[in-house]
């Protein structure tokens, strides 16, 4: 569910207000729909090293929220993702060309005071030396003209669930047993890997540069909230059944929750494509999404 979040003007200043109070809080405080999944899955888990794994989880949780310290050492990239639609008036919004100018700015100040750990490195290939500020964030505009007013998604997304994540060009012909296989796949290969109990977004279709933004996309949605598309959300409980039926389990030491969630979104796409693309969110599933609201909307 979206937090309303005042600011006074749609622009880089107050956008990086917004940032700047959305980071320390998703640092050290479990999303509240992964949270009340786990205490549900503890309750469900027969195995006593799955239940331990999830007691420790949520202790984890208990701690780091109380303490104001982060829920996991890698403190992640930091992904600003925002969303604009039409003003509550159905007038469109402007939007400045420097939107995200002081997001950089504002993740260097938040990691310092609040110290964080840095995980980000100049050049992939080129240069690997720690920037020391956890910068740059990746940023994301996406214009929605059926959303009226203006959403804001803040995630930290550690590299343990990131490097788990896979993108896969299909035969068009494969369909749903092709998806399926490479979803389950993926999850026995590197869900150990990414701290389960996992969430799982996956998306289908698109282009190659696009279908792995839509399948991280797809984390955002709250678990309670079902998939508006009938078809899609018995798919997603194919999937997850699927899924905990492996017995990876929390922490990987066996049971029967491997997963929370799948989210799955689907996109038109090129006749002679399948664009399939996988995204693990981890057990420490850091993120918040805000309706910015003011005279401006």
């Amino acid at each position: 569910m979206a937090e309303a979040f005042y600011i006074p003007a749609l622009n880089a200043e107050h956008l990086a207000e917004a940032v700047a109070w959305a980071l320390p809080r998703i640092a050290c405080e479990l999303r509240a729909d992964v949270l009340a999944a786990l205490r549900d899955s503890e309750q469900k888990e027969t195995a006593a090293r799955a239940q331990t794994a999830i007691q420790m989880l949520l202790e984890n949780a208990r701690i780091a929220a109380a303490d104001q310290v982060p829920l996991c050492q890698d403190t992640g990239t930091v992904w600003v993702f925002l969303e604009v639609g039409s003003a509550a008036n159905g007038k469109p919004l402007a939007i400045p060309a420097d939107i995200f100018s002081l997001v950089d700015p504002t993740v260097r100040w938040v990691w310092q005071d609040n110290g964080l750990r840095n995980s980000l490195l100049s050049d992939a290939l080129l240069n690997r030396q720690n920037t020391n500020s956890n910068t740059p964030a990746f940023t994301e505009l996406v214009l929605r003209p059926s959303l009226s007013g203006v959403r804001l998604t803040v995630m930290l997304k550690g590299g343990g669930s990131d490097n788990a994540s896979r993108l896969e060009m299909l035969n068009p012909g494969d369909g749903w047993p092709a998806i399926r296989q490479l979803v389950l796949e993926t999850v026995l290969q590197k869900a150990a890997n990414a701290c389960p109990p996992l969430v799982v977004g996956v998306a289908v279709g698109s282009t190659f540069d696009k279908v792995a933004a839509l399948a991280k996309q797809a984390l955002i949605r709250p678990l309670w909230q079902e998939n508006p598309n009938p078809h899609l959300a018995e798919l997603e409980t194919e999937l997850l059944e699927a899924i905990n039926q492996t017995g990876i389990g929390p922490a990987g030491l066996g049971g029967e929750t491997t997963a929370l969630a799948v989210h799955l979104v689907t996109a038109a796409c090129h006749l002679a494509a399948l664009p399939v693309a996988v995204n693990l969110g981890c057990s420490a599933m850091r993120s918040v999404t805000l309706e910015l609201t003011g005279e401006w909307a």
